[in-house]
């Protein structure tokens, strides 16, 4: 099945989506630019659990350059936006206000505080991480405090099964690094980094399509996701620039990342590793290549941290020609599925899971969107959210529990340059 063109979709035509998209952002933005005189939130419900979204985005303030978007960013920060769980529609709250782009969110366990990787408002060559504590009451944010990432333009961080260590993935200084948490929830200062070294892979994928000129980071290492297993026994990371996955032991006592035996496995040349997903069971893990848009599903020994490769194949339909680039995966909540999502190709791409861990591509979903950075579920997993960064809006699907079959809802978002969106389910409504 391919992708549903949008020349195909009388109900919606580009220039309609635009319209939408840009009218409702600059009500957005008179959020934003009201948060600071008290403005009040809209009404809220009153009855049941209450789901939040926060949005982190690229912002003006940071000149970051990627391929086919080497410009600043359209985001005015971190969005906090209400979920409804009957349709999946957003709605605005507020916005925290910062420029130096908070692109990527991630929370501890408990759920009780959100650390935020911040490229800086100094440009791309700086790097922080800051410690949001939440509010259980209505999900807002208070800033705890602010430490070095530990590298230069942090990309991706990740959370220890503890809560007590945060992780973070440095793309343009190809770090990693380790910092600790506080039992107030604050950060420490890095106690570990590793500079992540070896041999560039080529400048053209070896896996990509014909006529592809999807070409990023192979310049030099690039971190691009760091994230533990969920034993929280070993520590990976996917370098985009050295096609390969590093693997450590993590020492928790002294939170620092220990020479491994099995030390980093290699993607197929050129392909560029940029995310990966556990499944459930802990024994399988899918990564997604960037440059060369495939999905390399390995065995995972939880006892070593060994990845054995089994599987390739691409996220694109049988005959693509050109260029896309693969950018987030995840596998759903009850590992039947897999979805990842195809930039300029704009789609999702969904594979069913066999009982083996083997996929197989089932078909795919235009986005409604233009560049989709990342994806996510809602708690209940019936929906899946699109951040789609150069179109400035998050789209929602709703999903077939059987098929895994993606619907759109008709609900778009209105965002400036979307990264990464994350939930929240709060225990009581509010008052």
């Amino acid at each position: 099945m391919t992708p549903q063109d949008p020349r195909n979709l009388p109900s919606i035509s580009r220039r309609n989506f635009l319209a939408r998209s840009f009218g409702a952002m600059a009500a957005i933005s008179a959020i934003g630019s009201t948060r600071a005189s008290g403005m009040q939130e809209s009404p809220a419900r009153t009855t049941g659990r209450r789901t939040i979204a926060y949005v982190g985005t690229f912002t003006r303030g940071t000149n970051f350059a990627e391929p086919y978007n080497a410009s600043p960013g359209n985001g005015l920060g971190i969005h906090r936006f209400e979920m409804d769980p009957a349709t999946g529609s957003l709605s605005a709250r507020d916005v925290l206000v910062d420029d130096s782009s908070p692109n990527c969110l991630a929370f501890n366990p408990a759920r009780t505080h959100l650390y935020v990787t911040k490229k800086g408002s100094g440009g791309a060559g700086s790097g922080a991480v800051s410690s949001f504590a939440v509010d259980p009451s209505d999900g807002r944010l208070k800033l705890l405090n602010t430490v070095s990432a530990g590298g230069l333009g942090p990309t991706h961080l990740s959370v220890h099964p503890s809560g007590r260590h945060v992780f973070v993935a440095n793309y343009i200084g190809g770090s990693v690094a380790v910092l600790p948490v506080r039992p107030n929830g604050e950060l420490g200062e890095a106690t570990d980094v590793k500079e992540l070294r070896g041999e560039v892979g080529p400048v053209h994928a070896s896996s990509a399509p014909k006529g592809s000129f999807a070409i990023s980071g192979h310049d030099k290492s690039h971190a691009h996701m760091i994230q533990p297993d969920p034993a929280g026994r070993f520590v990976l990371a996917a370098n985009l620039g050295l096609d390969r996955i590093h693997v450590w032991k993590f020492d928790e006592r002294g939170g620092t990342l220990l020479a491994n035996d099995s030390a980093t496995v290699a993607l197929p040349p050129g392909d560029g590793p940029r995310h990966f997903a556990f499944h459930p069971n802990g024994r399988w893990l899918y990564s997604f290549q960037e440059e060369g848009s495939t999905i390399v599903w390995f065995d995972y020994d939880a006892a070593t941290g060994r990845l054995s490769a089994r599987q390739t194949l691409s996220t694109l339909p049988r005959g693509f020609t050109g260029s896309s680039f693969g950018s987030g995966i995840m596998v759903s909540p009850d590992g039947k599925f897999v979805y990842a999502a195809n930039r300029l190709h704009d789609s999702i791409a969904w594979f069913a899971i066999a009982e083996s861990g083997s996929l197989t591509l089932v078909a795919t979903e235009w986005t409604r969107g233009d560049y989709p950075r990342s994806l996510n579920f809602d708690p209940s997993g019936a929906f899946l959210y699109s951040c789609n960064q150069r179109s400035d809006a998050i789209t929602c699907f709703r999903i077939d529990r059987n098929t895994g079959a993606l619907a759109f809802t008709g609900d778009y978002t209105a965002v400036g340059s979307p990264s990464v969106i994350a939930f929240l389910e709060l225990g009581n409504p509010l008052p």
